[in-house]
């Protein structure tokens, strides 16, 4: 019996091949999806200078420490700041500056009184402010300079993949330029004679082709760039012809589907052997894979044709590849451990990937059941399309029972 080669050392195989993206400089507005190549410093503290957390006045704590309703404290307004003004009023005893949210507060200053706590609000408020409630202690709605992060600071380190709150993030501490992985460049390949367009009539032994529109949308997932897709017959050189056009449109990584069996017309397996290993790796679905790299480092991937074989092989191989390529700080997702909410079967000896949903009918114990009702096929293409996580089941577990506790990966 073929010994079948463990998940971990064929993931191994493929992440030792890989090499780094080059590093790209680029404005903020440019860089949404993209990963950082090292830490992004703050240019400047957040928030920059004390500012004011409500509307009202800036006062000096002694003046207005005993006020009450029975006891108000009337001080006289001497300057109106609203936000984005550079005056720094001067403030003596008894006096005080009608302030707006976020406008820098005074340097004589030690507190803030909101409007609300004063009798006549904002009515009048450049005239004098009679203060109902005294403030807690000193410095009771300043915003402190720095109090978020102090300047030099790291806001963000590397391998953060960027997205709206990040780069907003950079963007308050005054970082106007990333460094940032170039998008790795990915050719897809589907292969198969069977395979015509998605809604061309159907001869009999031909399906539509899906898988090229499934891997080239899991690679966008991953940030990186499709810049070919193509579909080739089981005759022929049709992929050491892909490579050699992936090559020439500067790809870094080649995807085929199909192929890479031990049957007749395996046309990856037969264009390839001189460039790729092929092996079987003990997982279900995707054990028959194929992966090498060219003299030039560009790396090719041979995953099964079955869709959720090739989804699968895609999940555990080529992901990883891709975000460790853009020097992703993370390349695994997270693991939750769920109760089945059904019974399956499992391949002893293969650790199994199966598509799966999330029962939320009772929101306190949520249960993982197969996204298929067709059970765990690996050409179980539209109970694919309602999957939202793999269930994973250990090499040495051939059937789980209801009630069991699976690992989950989210997708």
């Amino acid at each position: 019996m073929m010994t079948l080669r463990s998940v971990e050392e064929q993931l191994a195989r493929v992440l030792a091949a890989v090499r780094p993206a080059a590093v790209e400089r680029m404005r903020l507005d440019e860089a949404s999806g993209r990963v950082l190549t090292g830490p992004a410093l703050a240019g400047n503290a957040v928030p920059p200078f004390d500012n004011s957390a409500m509307d009202g006045f800036a006062v000096r704590f002694a003046d207005v420490a005993d006020a009450s309703p029975e006891h108000p404290v009337t001080l006289r307004v001497v300057a109106d700041v609203p936000a984005g003004s550079a005056l720094d009023p001067a403030i003596g005893p008894g006096e005080a500056a009608r302030i707006m949210t976020g406008a820098a507060v005074p340097s004589d200053a030690d507190a803030i009184v909101p409007f609300e706590d004063t009798a006549g609000g904002l009515a009048g408020s450049l005239a004098s402010a009679a203060v109902l409630a005294a403030p807690r202690r000193r410095g009771v709605h300043v915003r402190a300079a720095g109090e978020d992060i102090a300047a030099g600071a790291e806001v963000l380190p590397a391998g953060i993949r960027l997205g709206a709150r990040q780069l907003s993030a950079l963007a308050s501490a005054g970082i106007a330029q990333v460094a940032v992985a170039r998008r790795p460049r990915v050719m897809v390949v589907a292969t198969g004679s069977e395979l015509v367009p998605p809604g061309q009539p159907l001869t009999r032994g031909t399906i539509p082709e899906s898988n090229s529109l499934l891997i080239a949308g899991l690679v966008a997932d991953t940030g990186a760039e499709v810049v070919a897709r193509r579909v080739v017959d089981d005759s022929g050189n049709g992929p050491a012809e892909a490579v050699a056009l992936a090559a020439g449109l500067g790809a870094d990584v080649v995807i085929f589907s199909g192929g890479v069996s031990a049957g007749a017309y395996e046309v990856v397996r037969q264009s390839l052997r001189d460039a790729m290993e092929f092996t079987k790796v003990a997982m279900q679905p995707g054990k028959p894979q194929g992966f090498g790299a060219t003299d030039d480092g560009m790396l090719l991937f041979g995953l099964p044709g079955n869709p959720v074989s090739a989804a699968v092989s895609f999940e555990v191989f080529v992901r990883p590849a891709l975000l460790r390529m853009q020097g992703c700080a993370e390349i695994s997702r997270a693991v939750w451990r769920l109760a089945a909410g059904e019974a399956w079967r499992s391949a002893p000896g293969r650790r199994q990937y199966l598509p799966a949903v999330i029962d939320r009918t009772d929101p306190a114990r949520p249960v993982v059941r197969s996204a298929s009702g067709g059970g765990s096929g690996s050409h179980l293409a539209v109970g694919l399309g309602g999957a939202e996580a793999y269930a994973v089941v250990p090499e040495s577990v051939s059937a789980v029972e209801v009630g069991d506790l699976v690992d989950i990966v989210l997708l």
